[in-house]
């Protein structure tokens, strides 16, 4: 496995494939004094040496192995880009799969393309954060391959996965981040088409019936609600959490809460397009709408008074009303004293349609003017998340809300970030300015906001703004970004203890996509990530064939406590529409016990990363 990258991502994702799959890794980084946030980046170095330490320790102990079944070694290169010479070097043209995690689409492209020229059987995955140009990327390269001879049958072929894949660590990580922040929601996954929600349940009282929903996918940790505990540690033992648990432990763990998956139909409506800009209604002001529609009635009482007093036809004497308004028609000073007395008071009512004329001309041009600038906050807003940060994870977050309809007040210090043209668009309130600053969250309203998202690029900003948040709001709920992981957990122990009554949740971007970034690279398609407290649920999709623990078997007796769980079947791989959900995803949940896995079938699972390791791993030496 050959991995490129500038940031934690690149080394997270190499101690995942060498930790957790036991492959051989050459990482390729640039030289220090240009790497991107070089001190986290080293401390994300560090940081994943350590976890590889525990993962392999625990990965040998759990198969009866000693230390001398430790997966080879990784092997470091160091170079400013990843030209060909530079991939060669690396071994592309012999490696099984390349990642290309670099925070820059352009250079992940351009690598991807050379390397597809010098190995067309290369399992490629990139990280691109343009999800339309990374649809046409995934098919112009699948096409090369196939042009090629390299690659294995299409895409949509139900035997062979993937010879490319394009993933983006924020849009993994922006469902669970806005899943984390709201009430009654909980981690979601986007399964072909379908919502999958992952939710926390707490412990049934007595009395009441526990609702399992399709499956339960985990077990809660006994210590999850206590301040001091060590929420989902590796050497918590049975208080620890518990992923994909059989029916025995479900029903023998009383008093924990479980993480039960449910599905979603549907997922609401996005918000309608403003096409044509502002509505009328929003062009004039309210007093200016009242004072134009009583002139209109004037000009309405004046035209019906001139009909009584001249006897003539409605509609001409609406026009010489209209006349006298405007001051064009001749003086009456040979008509009668009424005709007069009504010339003078349309006259009288023109000087003032004069003056309402000009507000309005000087409301709709400022109304049109402040259409495509940012809003402010309204001044009675109330229960809303306070977002920090417009760059790629807060802009992918902000959609997301927006999507839910939930109301949302952006905070950014850059007038040119990312994600202002979506704020604008969404016609979401931002304030501009520095969070850090006295004052600006004030502004966002975050002594009544619900939640609070702090996603900003820098670890101290996100903590300071929590932490003043706090201040403000004792109960808020609050979920920062933070880069390392151990950081972060060591943020989130300290906040839980100091407010034990508040929900606060710190999360590692590169820790929740690293396991989807290695899943693709080992050749499945990873539909998502789910955290359970500090461990990670896959959901892929995986083809039955050339797996033992899969083909000719039951859903009972392919599943696995702990490791892999089957939950759907894709019909549409098969070609049988006839048993597919009524929705038309192609895709049939709540699989009998009794129904045999054939060669051909595909089916969606959960898993655990080294279920899935495991799985995989089996099925590459069955092979050679």
């Amino acid at each position: 496995m050959v991995v490129c990258g500038d940031d934690g991502l690149a080394h997270r994702l190499a101690g995942e494939l060498r930790g957790v799959y036991r492959e051989q890794v050459t990482l390729i980084v640039p030289p220090a004094g240009r790497r991107v946030r070089q001190p986290m980046a080293g401390r994300a170095r560090a940081a994943s040496a350590a976890l590889l330490d525990r993962v392999v320790t625990a990965v040998n102990r759990g198969n009866g192995g000693s230390d001398d079944t430790v997966a080879p070694g990784e092997r470091v290169m160091e170079a400013a880009e990843p030209t060909e010479t530079v991939l060669a070097e690396a071994g592309v043209a012999r490696a099984a799969a390349l990642a290309l995690v670099y925070d820059d689409d352009e250079t992940n492209i351009r690598a991807a393309l050379t390397a597809r020229r010098l190995n067309p059987r290369l399992r490629l995955v990139l990280r691109l954060y343009n999800r339309r140009l990374g649809q046409h990327i995934e098919e112009l390269l699948d096409q090369a391959a196939e042009l090629e001879g390299g690659a294995v049958a299409g895409r949509g072929g139900a035997g062979t996965d993937a010879s490319t894949t394009v993933l983006s660590d924020a849009d993994t990580a922006a469902p669970s981040l806005v899943a984390t922040a709201l009430v009654g929601t909980s981690k979601v996954v986007d399964a072909e088409g379908l919502l999958l929600r992952a939710v926390e349940r707490r412990p049934p009282g007595p009395g009441e019936v526990a609702h399992p929903g399709l499956c339960t996918l985990a077990l809660l940790s006994a210590t999850s609600n206590d301040p001091a505990g060590d929420e989902g540690s590796e050497d918590s033992g049975d208080q620890g959490p518990r992923l994909l648990p059989d029916a025995a432990a479900v029903a023998a763990a009383t008093g924990r809460g479980t993480v039960v998956l449910e599905q979603l139909s549907y997922s609401g409506p996005p918000l309608p397009a403003r096409r044509g800009g502002p509505p009328f209604a929003s062009l004039f002001s309210r007093r200016l709408r009242w004072s134009l529609a009583g002139l209109v009635a004037a000009v309405i009482a004046l035209a019906v008074a001139l009909t009584v007093v001249s006897q003539d036809n409605p509609l001409h004497a609406t026009y010489v009303t209209l006349l006298d308004l405007f001051a064009i028609n001749e003086p009456a000073h040979h008509m009668s004293t009424g005709r007069q007395i009504l010339q003078l008071l349309s006259m009288l009512v023109g000087l003032l349609l004069l003056p309402v004329l000009l507000a309005a001309v000087l409301e709709a041009l400022g109304t049109f003017r402040t259409a495509s600038a940012l809003r402010k906050p309204p001044r009675g807003l109330s229960g809303h998340v306070v977002l920090l940060g417009l760059g790629k994870i807060g802009t992918r977050v902000l959609t997301r809300l927006r999507e839910l309809h939930i109301p949302v007040v952006c905070v950014e210090a850059d007038p040119e970030a990312r994600g202002m043209a979506a704020a604008r668009r969404l016609r979401v309130p931002v304030v501009v300015g520095d969070v850090t600053q006295e004052g600006v969250l004030e502004s966002a309203k975050i002594h009544r906001a619900d939640a609070l998202l702090a996603l900003t690029s820098e670890d101290t900003t996100n903590l300071e703004a929590v932490l003043y948040a706090r201040s403000v709001r004792p109960d808020l709920r609050a979920v920062l970004r933070l880069y390392d992981d151990d950081f972060a957990k060591a943020v989130y122990r300290t906040l839980r203890t100091a407010h034990p009554g508040a929900l606060t949740r710190s999360r590692s971007v590169t820790h929740l996509a690293a396991p989807a970034f290695a899943g693709a690279m080992m050749g499945r398609q990873i539909l998502g990530a789910i955290p359970v407290e500090r461990r990670v649920l896959l959901f892929a999709a995986v083809v039955v064939d050339g797996h033992p623990q899969l083909e000719g078997r039951t859903v009972a007796e392919a599943f696995r406590a702990g490791a892999w769980r089957v939950l759907a079947l894709d019909t549409a791989a098969r070609g049988d529409a006839a048993v597919a959900d009524a929705q038309g995803s192609g895709l049939v949940w709540n699989l009998p016990d009794t129904y045999v896995l054939r060669a051909g079938d595909r089916v969606v699972l959960a898993a655990t990363r080294r279920g899935l390791a495991g799985l995989m791993g089996r099925r590459a030496r069955s092979a050679t």
